[in-house]
């Protein structure tokens, strides 16, 4: 959840899988994950890792796109990322990021100093990353 200079690379951090269909049944159906994942997939692993992701979601523009992602994320539905939430999806997800990791990912992006990411950050950040 961070600018390129300090987010783990695109190998190491799977973002959507089809193991992960219950966190996302909410925005997508399971015949349309599959059918992401078989699109953006590059490296073939049966996975979007972040780039690939990030790929998908630039790809589709608009807010309610970028919503849609945003609360993958957002596990209490209070509109913000803590840094919490997003250590639970990547637990769920299989990835071994610790909570301070996480904390770090979050403060890279957090523009009001709250310790949080709302919507506006993260569609800054989904932009800036989008680009680079």
């Amino acid at each position: 959840m961070s600018r390129r200079s300090s987010r783990p690379s695109g190998s190491s951090l799977g973002v959507l899988s089809p193991g992960t269909i219950d966190e996302a049944k909410h925005v997508f159906k399971k015949d349309e994950i599959d059918l992401i994942i078989s699109e953006f997939d590059k490296d073939g692993d049966g996975h979007l890792d972040f780039d690939e992701f990030m790929e998908f979601f630039a790809g589709c523009g608009g807010d309610e796109t970028l919503r849609d992602a945003f609360d993958l994320f957002d596990l209490d539905r209070n509109g913000l990322i803590s840094a919490k939430n997003l250590h639970s999806v990547m637990m769920k997800l299989g990835e071994g990021c610790s909570l301070s990791e996480c904390r770090r990912m979050i403060s890279s992006v957090d523009r009001d100093g709250d310790g949080n990411v709302n919507f506006e950050e993260f569609k800054e950040m989904m932009t800036i990353s989008a680009s680079d």
